[in-house]
């Protein structure tokens, strides 16, 4: 029997007392939870996100957009950095005032390459309040999953308020379920037997968040 003969026999077993006109999966759940843990205000809600994002020790910083690459520029240098890794669809303006070589993320890049690049930045789907969460899906401003996960250094731009969710809930109305969804919180960490934090296993080692303010939002 072959693997797919396997799985799609369990299917069938699964589904044995679905009748004919029993309600789809989707209507025949309950959907009647908490959408949001209390109304929260457009403020409210990034100032949340700034709180959770930090309890889970990612760096976070404001700013505006016309302030936004003498920013970028600033903790690249403070990092000594002399490449930095972009995305295909980062807005050039964003690396204006960086004073280090732009690295492409190109497909045929391995792994080793990708380590020799300290830092990278980019662009992401959304925030999640309630959760401190970040969610990366690919886009032309993310790029591919692997150049977050390899470089140590993690810089990544969320554009307040329209990037930014109260909740899980809210947060899956908006994505893509068929797009390669990384959720972000705080810095790759891990803990051994003896709870021993060790911080860069799986993923950079420093997230650092900008929370970029929108000129309608300065209004």
């Amino acid at each position: 029997m072959s693997s797919r003969e396997l799985i799609l026999g369990r299917v069938r077993r699964a589904l044995a007392d679905v009748e004919p006109g029993d309600p789809p999966y989707a209507d025949a759940v309950a959907r009647d939870y908490l959408r949001e843990h209390g109304k929260l205000s457009v403020e409210e809600r990034v100032e949340l996100l700034a709180e959770n994002l930090a309890d889970y020790r990612a760096i976070v910083h404001r700013t505006d957009v016309e302030r936004l690459p003498h920013l970028v520029g600033r903790l690249l240098a403070e990092r000594g950095a002399r490449q930095v890794l972009a995305p295909p669809g980062l807005p050039p303006q964003w690396l204006s005032a960086v004073d280090a070589t732009r690295v492409d993320d190109r497909a045929d890049s391995t792994a080793h390459e990708l380590d020799e690049v300290a830092s990278v930045v980019t662009g992401c789907a959304l925030g999640i309040a309630e959760t401190g969460t970040i969610v990366l899906d690919g886009g032309p401003d993310q790029g591919r999953r692997r150049i977050t996960l390899i470089p140590d250094h993690h810089i990544c731009v969320v554009r307040v308020p329209d990037q930014v969710v109260s909740s899980v809930p809210q947060a899956l109305e908006r994505l893509d379920p068929t797009r390669p969804l990384t959720w972000i919180s705080g810095p790759s960490a891990t803990s051994d037997i003896e709870l021993d934090r060790v911080e860069g296993v799986h993923g950079p080692r420093t997230l650092e968040v900008i929370l970029v303010a929108s000129a309608e939002a300065q209004e």
